[in-house]
């Protein structure tokens, strides 16, 4: 059975927004080897237009930008939206009824299964079906934006907490 992980970075008032902060080259380091380990991701419809830059190599990128996108475009993909027609290579449009095609996803993959975007996490908070959310926690107060959790959710239980660089730690929760 698979195992669904929300994970984003995340500024120290509670916003998501890859725009005013992103990885330094440890932390995207860190990243590649996660997605190289990961069984898939799960994406809302703008989180997989965000990632759909990782689909065409571009001449500044350097070693790890390359890996990171192999790694990327390797892994397969589910993408939930009601309003895309299709979706690019190694991707699957997933439609309907999300709750079945998610519990459906997990019955049959095994392995970790990344899932992308703060509002797509909270309905699948809502069915139950994250088991461990990833905060990549960032020096920086944004002030507004987009909220890591969406929504109010049930009590969570820290298992773990880890430095990853100078400035970001990783804190891991589980539902409690």
């Amino acid at each position: 059975m698979a195992k669904f992980v929300f994970g984003m970075n995340q500024s120290l008032d509670g916003y998501v927004d890859h725009t005013a902060f992103g990885p330094g080259p440890i932390l995207f380091r860190h990243f590649i080897e996660q997605a190289q380990g990961q069984a898939g991701s799960v994406y809302g419809r703008r989180m997989y237009e965000v990632m759909r830059y990782w689909d065409d190599d571009h001449p500044e990128w350097g070693a790890d930008e390359r890996a990171f996108a192999t790694a990327w475009r390797n892994q397969p993909k589910w993408v939930v939206s009601h309003t895309l027609k299709s979706v690019g290579p190694n991707a699957t449009l997933v439609k309907g009824d999300l709750e079945s095609a998610m519990r459906q996803l997990k019955a049959t993959r095994d392995g970790e299964i990344e899932v992308a975007g703060p509002q797509l996490a909270q309905r699948l908070t809502e069915l139950g079906l994250i088991d461990e959310y990833r905060i990549y926690l960032h020096p920086v107060v944004l002030g507004h934006g987009k909220p890591y959790f969406a929504g109010p959710r049930s009590p969570l239980r820290l298992i773990s907490s880890e430095r990853i660089d100078d400035n970001v730690i990783r804190l891991i929760y589980v539902p409690a």
